[in-house]
């Protein structure tokens, strides 16, 4: 049995500000890696108001090209806990992996993220 190490690690960091209700915008879009890999982040909803809602969808690409929703909520402005963590996910290889917001009522507001992905390898 060969012992597993992560062999590359990269950084995604940032803010998104949709443009204006409902349109779907990208917070992180991750392409195929070169092996297996690990992927979880954070996005920051403190800038949502009263009256503002955002719908936050998590996806996946198994095949690496079609993207099927894993998860998604309505957040409604203010939240509580405005820190939003998307928990570890191992994807094969040849998996994709995105996270978009989508403005539902109110204003679009700036949202930061910071996401990590971790490419698997073996010694």
């Amino acid at each position: 049995m060969c012992p597993v190490v992560i062999a590359s690690k990269t950084r995604y960091t940032g803010a998104v500000t949709p443009p204006v209700i409902g349109v779907e915008t990208t917070v992180v879009d991750i392409s195929p890696q070169d092996d297996d890999y690990m992927v979880e982040g954070y996005i920051d909803l403190s800038q949502l108001e009263a009256g503002d809602s955002v719908l936050v969808k998590e996806l996946v690409a198994l095949d690496g090209g079609s993207f099927r929703s894993f998860t998604s909520i309505v957040y409604t402005g203010p939240v509580d806990e405005p820190v939003v963590r998307f928990h570890t996910k191992t994807l094969p290889a040849q998996a994709g992996y995105r996270v978009t917001v989508t403005p539902l009522t109110g204003n679009p507001r700036q949202i930061p993220y910071a996401f990590i992905v971790e490419v698997l390898g073996i010694l």
